[in-house]
């Protein structure tokens, strides 16, 4: 079941220095659900919604898979409800160079390259699952982790208690709901059975600092 609202004091909110995040981009790895606004290009949605530059849009993302294809042409490429859309840098070898966005080995995987869509589709919000890696978790996983990601609770309920201690030593009270609960608490806490993702947000503490002080 997919979550209905994303209200800003809802689910679990973490407060962390910026060298505790890196703890989170296992989960990024692993896929997480976001709300956007589905009927786009992937384009649009990495450069309009997720606010990826131009930079590393084109610089960057060397590899895009929607829903297990190897996508060519970002334009062209409708994301749809429940799309699983899947970032990658550069992979290293031939397989690295073959499913390398636009490369010079492209041709070689025509039978599976995503052909795009021809029949436009109406926007409106929408669900999709994200998967994130290796260099593209440190350089997008912060801001997505603040936008805020939904994620399976079973998988957070276990990710969270596998946590060492030096990571909760650097987080603050956390939130749920807006309400502020112990670490012990929440390790051991029972997320709603009628829902089966949960809403977790992080802020950079260094990141409320600046802004206090008006940086």
């Amino acid at each position: 079941m997919l979550p209905s609202e994303n209200r800003s004091g809802s689910g679990l909110f973490l407060t962390l220095g910026s060298e505790k995040i890196p703890y989170l981009f296992q989960l990024l790895q692993q896929g997480f659900t976001v709300r956007v606004q589905v009927g786009c290009s992937v384009r649009a949605l990495l450069s309009q919604q997720l606010n990826i530059s131009p930079e590393l849009l084109e610089g960057r993302i060397k590899t895009i898979f929607l829903d297990g294809k190897p996508v060519d042409d970002m334009d062209s490429t409708i994301i749809k409800e429940g799309s699983t859309l899947a970032l990658s840098a550069a992979l290293p070898g031939l397989a690295g160079a073959t499913l390398r966005r636009g490369g010079t080995f492209a041709s070689l995987r025509s039978q599976i390259t995503h052909p795009g869509d021809e029949t436009p589709i109406a926007q409106r919000e929408g669900f999709i699952v994200l998967k994130l890696f290796n260099l593209l978790m440190e350089e997008l996983g912060p801001a997505l982790l603040h936008r805020g990601v939904f994620i399976k609770k079973e998988v957070l309920k276990e990710f969270l208690r596998n946590l060492p201690k030096d990571f909760w030593a650097g987080c603050q009270v956390p939130k749920v709901d807006g309400e502020e609960v112990k670490v012990d608490e929440l390790l051991e806490r029972n997320w709603p059975e009628d829902k089966d993702l949960v809403l977790i947000r992080v802020q950079a503490r260094d990141s409320i600092h600046k802004h206090q002080k008006g940086g």
